[in-house]
């Protein structure tokens, strides 16, 4: 897995949700319980923007029609079967760091090659 830089810690006060870019990737990135959180930016429901929504302790709201989501696992609040894909996160240096698929950077790195 690689791990992409995404924000710096200050950017991302606790308690707040924003959102960043890791590759070609749309990310939430949430700041709650002492640790960093990520998630797919785009809501299940109707494709809601999750990193405009509202974090309250680590229960994200999407902003369009209210679905929520436990940004610490991906799952939804009221059918635990429905669920967010969501990412490695490492902090370095100050450094927020999200972790992306081998496979698709390896896809990246083969195309290159020939």
């Amino acid at each position: 897995m690689d791990f992409v830089a995404v924000a710096r810690v200050e950017d991302v006060p606790p308690g707040t949700i924003r959102s960043v870019r890791a590759g070609d990737e749309e990310i939430a990135l949430a700041h709650c319980n002492g640790g960093f959180y990520a998630v797919q930016q785009h809501c299940l429901h109707l494709q809601g923007p999750l990193g405009e929504g509202r974090l309250e302790g680590c229960v994200l709201t999407c902003p369009w029609h209210g679905w929520q989501y436990d940004v610490r696992t991906g799952q939804n609040e009221f059918d635990l079967a429905i669920q967010l894909h969501t990412y490695d996160v490492q902090v370095e240096d100050g450094e927020i760091r999200v972790g992306l698929q081998e496979s698709t950077r390896e896809n990246d790195s083969v195309s290159s090659r020939t």
